[in-house]
């Protein structure tokens, strides 16, 4: 991370080499609430009038809380492509959570969030209505000032203060959901199951009621992402990239990519390649 709090680019973010629109700050979270934000991150964006800025990310498996210029949002775990339109001038503060998280705020199963937004004054009442007054204080003068930034993140941490500890089985939701992220060679559900003594049915309940999908989804998440960044290198022929993720051939593997990016892994490359 650099001292600014600007970080460089990570493998869900889908930037277009050349993107100058915008600055993304990210910054970690203080270390009594670690066990509730993987991190915080701050967009601040100027796109010429008549202009969009299109913004695309490969969601990792967590919820997100956003509090913008003109909208407040919880976000539940997106199974597709994330698409962001960026346009005029504006900032929004995000809160990365952990996978155990989210669960805790919305006070019950993820699984009805899946691919859903709710506006954070629906979902936290009046502890959201100050949250997003104190936000866009803290924002209004300079959006990029690392004393608006502290002061806005501020306020995001002592609402979080006030949530329930994360439990036991949150604490092993992230454990779960880290050994698939941090682990390339994980590529089968049983591979889960067997690490941490599962059975394969007791692990798609848990999955499914803390993050809202399934270990499956889990491990072809982070395949594409790890794809997405090797494309981006051209390091690697197709076959090899496709047989390196565990995939039983090519053409299934520029299916997944094309159902899920929305263009093939060719198409890809071509635009996003560093």
């Amino acid at each position: 991370m650099k001292p600014d709090g600007r970080e460089p680019l990570e493998r869900a973010h889908l930037h277009v080499p050349g993107d100058a629109s915008h600055r993304i700050f990210r910054y970690r979270p203080p270390p009594d609430l670690t066990d509730l934000v993987q991190r915080y991150w701050i967009p601040v964006w100027s796109v010429p009038a008549g202009q969009g800025a299109p913004q695309q990310v490969l969601r990792y498996p967590v919820c997100l809380l956003v509090v913008a210029h003109d909208y407040a949002r919880f976000y539940g775990v997106e199974r597709g492509l994330s698409t962001t339109v960026l346009t005029g001038d504006g900032w929004a503060v995000g809160v990365m959570l952990t996978p155990a998280a989210g669960a805790l705020l919305t006070e019950g199963s993820l699984s009805a969030f899946t691919d859903r937004t709710v506006d954070l004054t629906e979902l936290l009442g009046d502890a959201g209505a100050r949250l997003v007054a104190r936000v866009r204080a803290a924002m209004r003068t300079d959006p990029a000032a690392p004393g608006s930034q502290r002061a806005a993140m501020g306020a995001f941490d002592d609402l979080l203060r006030s949530c329930p500890p994360v439990d036991d089985e949150g604490r092993f939701v992230n454990r779960i959901v880290a050994f698939v992220e941090d682990d390339s060679t994980v590529l089968r559900v049983e591979q889960i199951c067997a690490e941490f003594g599962m059975s394969e049915r007791a692990l798609q309940r848990l999955i499914r009621h803390r993050i809202g999908l399934t270990p499956k989804w889990l491990i072809q998440r982070r395949r594409l992402q790890e794809a997405a960044g090797r494309l981006r290198e051209r390091s690697v022929s197709m076959a090899a990239l496709a047989a390196e993720l565990g995939y039983a051939d090519q053409p299934h593997f520029v299916r997944d990519f094309t159902r899920v990016v929305g263009t093939t892994p060719g198409a890809f490359a071509d635009r996003y390649r560093i």
